[in-house]
């Protein structure tokens, strides 16, 4: 084999990951299955697709090595093939942020003058955790919650948030989080806590960094 054959098979080799992703549905899928693992219907679900659809898109990143399957009874249930795919996304939003000036003007279109809450970082987090100062919610659906959240933490789910306004402190800072930077239920959330006069503010990243940073995760069974 030449060293031309050798090259080409190599970046052959890349293309069929620059494929898996060139679909947004598959990015978004490898977006969630970053919070933990689900099922084909569940992914269906979160995702507004058909379960053939959600299926389909989910062989082709299978077929890339980015996602792995177990079964669970009659249910083909999804995940991350491992903790490098959740780094690659990570990252792959980190070049977007950089050379796309887009995403950042659709996230402020959408939050429309939430810049002003103040972010906190992981660091700031756990320390304000450990001295008992802040009130730290999980906006994300109930399901992610389970797979892993901040020790600590209360599930709120966004679709339930004015259930629970009156059971959250009034004489605490809280703080929310949801699937990352570029997650828009926490910023809502901390602009609705606001609006019913609640100390709130957004951790600056999500479930997937808090993890990758090493910190403590807590599941629905620990």
């Amino acid at each position: 084999m030449s060293e031309r054959e050798v090259r080409e098979g190599l970046f052959g080799q890349l293309a069929r990951i620059g494929k898996a992703i060139s679909n947004p549905k598959r990015i978004e899928l490898l977006d969630i299955l970053g919070q933990g693992e689900r099922s084909v219907e569940s992914l269906a679900t979160v995702t507004n697709m058909t379960v053939g659809n959600t299926s389909s898109h989910l062989q082709v990143l299978r077929g890339a090595r980015m996602v792995e399957t177990r079964k669970e009874g009659t249910k083909v249930i999804y995940s991350l093939a491992d903790e490098r795919v959740a780094c690659f996304v990570r990252e792959l939003w980190t070049l977007a942020d950089a050379r796309l000036a887009e995403v950042e003007q659709l996230i402020r279109e959408y939050l429309q003058g939430e810049e002003t809450l103040e972010r906190v970082t992981k660091e700031e987090l756990v320390a304000r955790s450990l001295s008992g100062d802040v009130f730290i919610i999980d906006v994300r659906p109930a399901e992610e919650y389970a797979a892993g959240h901040i020790p600590g933490a209360t599930s709120v789910p966004f679709d339930e948030l004015s259930d629970h306004l009156s059971r959250l402190p009034a004489d605490l800072d809280i703080v929310a989080y949801c699937r990352g930077p570029h997650c828009v239920f926490a910023p809502k959330a901390a602009q609705i806590l606001r609006q019913h006069g609640l100390r709130a503010m957004v951790l600056e990243d999500g479930m997937p960094e808090w993890r990758q940073g090493g910190l403590p995760v807590s599941t629905a069974s620990s």
